[in-house]
């Protein structure tokens, strides 16, 4: 039977449907003092964001021979160490997308409207009148920008189309076709979206090209005024730079559900400022989303155990061996 070990405590409804077919054989949560002690003799690990696996990490575990990434990223995944162990990486690309899209328009309409900055007001000074020094924005007619336009930030243009707002977007893997077919204008340069949205939204995975996409630079061609969200990754964006963009007015807000690193510093400024709507990375995390990657995860597990080919897999050419 698959051994499994889990970097979190698998949800009651999913493990009952699996119980039959899979041991767990231990998790993280499970054992806090040692969270790796349940692991060895494990042939398959269900992993989250909060841990790194590489080959040294794999050269202790030699039963493994699968790792399920509940999520779509696998940055903390050196899919090469994998790969020349024979382990399969698998992710749930499907599993956070609607979960994901709709925290982003969440905070979009936060930021926009300066929920965070007028309901702390409101909690001190109930009496103040806020009518005429109110300066949330209304997202109808306005112009949202998406840096990246997979699943996610496909599904966070149809929600903000329904607001009303225009979509344009930059992703130079996605053809003008496909783009133009889903009633969003694809932009050939990033510095066009930035100059011309009034919320610019990052959906980019990140890899070395990615890594601090957003810096001072491109943090000074976004419109004055706007707002900068961010459900991706928090290695994409350069923290001082969006922080000095925040205090010189460049930017009227920003929010945030991921930071580099994480979880971040308790004196990193971006937590205190009340022109940034953080969230602790839980964006793709909803009661629904969390059981559907679990049931995504052990499924392919159970895939790989077989000899099948996982649904998800990012290095299908371990599969020949």
């Amino acid at each position: 039977m698959l051994r499994l070990w889990s970097d979190r405590t698998i949800p009651p409804a999913v493990r009952a449907e699996f119980e039959q077919r899979l041991l767990v054989h231990g998790s993280a949560e499970a054992s806090p003092e040692d969270p790796l002690r349940e692991l060895p003799g494990a042939h398959a690990i269900v992993a989250g964001a909060r841990r790194n696996y590489d080959g040294g990490f794999l050269d202790r575990y030699p039963d493994v021979k699968v790792i399920c990434r509940t999520g779509i990223g696998i940055d903390n995944i050196v899919v090469q160490d994998a790969t020349e162990r024979g382990v399969a990486v698998c992710n749930t690309p499907e599993g956070p997308t609607v979960s994901t899209a709709e925290t982003a328009i969440a905070l979009i309409l936060s930021v926009a409207k300066h929920i965070k900055q007028v309901s702390g007001e409101f909690a001190e000074r109930p009496g103040k009148d806020y009518l005429s020094g109110y300066r949330g924005m209304e997202v109808f007619g306005r112009t949202l920008g998406l840096i990246g336009l997979g699943r996610i930030g496909g599904r966070v243009a149809e929600l903000a189309a329904a607001l009303g707002m225009r979509v344009i977007a930059y992703d130079p893997y996605i053809e003008a076709d496909r783009a133009s077919a889903m009633g969003i204008e694809k932009a050939e340069r990033i510095e066009d979206v930035l100059s011309r949205s009034d919320v610019v939204s990052l959906h980019a995975p990140l890899t070395e090209e990615t890594r601090r996409l957003m810096d001072g630079k491109r943090f000074a061609q976004m419109k004055p005024g706007a707002y900068f969200v961010n459900v991706s990754r928090g290695g994409l964006v350069d923290e001082e730079a969006l922080c000095a963009a925040l205090d010189r007015g460049h930017l009227a807000g920003a929010a945030l559900d991921v930071f580099d690193p994480e979880p971040p510093a308790p004196e990193n400024p971006l937590l205190h400022r009340a022109d940034v709507v953080v969230t602790p990375h839980i964006a793709g995390v909803t009661v629904a989303s969390r059981e559907r990657m679990w049931h995504m995860a052990l499924t392919m597990a159970l895939q790989v155990w077989n000899g099948r080919r996982p649904d998800y897999i990012v290095n299908p050419e371990v599969l020949s061996g």
